[in-house]
């Protein structure tokens, strides 16, 4: 949807002669998929922490059956709930077209270049703006928190655990051990929360910047808020050391193939 939205912008801008129903069409659908599926990545994300906590709570009692039940629902239900906090956003995004002539002499001749202009603009009231903050931050933050305290609950009960079951050794040294272990599960959420940070910024800011002056600076933010996505290695594989082992003996597995 990245790089539909993109060559979409790049194609519209090229082809003045796209007729203004697919322009309107795009402008009205494409960001808002895009935010869907955006969404979508972070709570999915979330919720499998959320489950391998769980797991950690129940231990041996875990229901994997039951566990899978629950996440088909939940892939079912989750695209709804989300598309409800941002239905509105096609109400209020339009098309803003307009022709800038120029006019040319060559020799003996005059004319007139026409330059045609078409920009998918949004118009929110104050209200909604709040509104659409609000919501940035309930679909950034809450990810995030239930990646943390999901990991952190994963460390404390696998350390209290063992404590329980090896006693040579004290809680805290079990905790250091646990901390050794699953500190990825820690790092990769704030990893994720900075590479968001520029979107919240922006939209705090959006109200009192002007946006033709500061034009990089929003497009480098709205580059940045989707790089979670397209860098899942570097942000979940490469912080974790079990996951780099499993990652390197897959490699093995397939260069031995061939």
């Amino acid at each position: 949807m990245f790089a539909i939205k993109f060559w979409f912008v790049v194609i519209t801008q090229m082809n003045t002669s796209i007729h203004l129903t697919v322009l309107e069409g795009g402008c009205k659908s494409i960001e808002i998929l895009l935010k869907l599926f955006f969404y979508c990545d972070t709570w999915l994300n979330a919720c499998v922490a959320v489950e391998r906590a769980f797991n950690v709570y129940k231990g041996v009692n875990f229901n994997k059956e039951k566990s899978k039940y629950f996440a088909r629902w939940i892939i079912f239900i989750l695209p709804f709930c989300i598309m409800t906090t941002i239905i509105h956003e096609p109400l209020y995004r339009q098309i803003f077209h307009y022709d800038e002539r120029e006019k040319i002499t060559d020799e003996w001749i005059e004319y007139f270049v026409i330059d045609r202009h078409t920009w998918c603009t949004t118009s929110y009231s104050q209200s909604i703006q709040d509104y659409n903050t609000a919501i940035l931050f309930i679909h950034v933050l809450g990810p995030f928190m239930a990646n943390l305290f999901s990991a952190l609950f994963i460390i404390i009960q696998s350390a209290r655990r063992r404590s329980e079951a090896q006693k040579k050794q004290t809680f805290q040294q079990h905790l250091r051990e646990q901390w050794n272990e699953h500190k990825q599960l820690v790092i990769s959420p704030f990893i994720l929360l900075l590479l968001s940070t520029p979107r919240l910024i922006i939209s705090l800011l959006s109200g009192c910047v002007d946006v033709f002056s500061h034009l990089w600076l929003y497009l480098s933010a709205y580059f940045i808020s989707f790089s979670p996505s397209i860098l899942v290695f570097i942000v979940f594989v490469i912080p974790s050391s079990s996951y780099r082992k499993v990652f390197k003996q897959t490699l093995f597995r397939i260069f031995k193939r061939q």
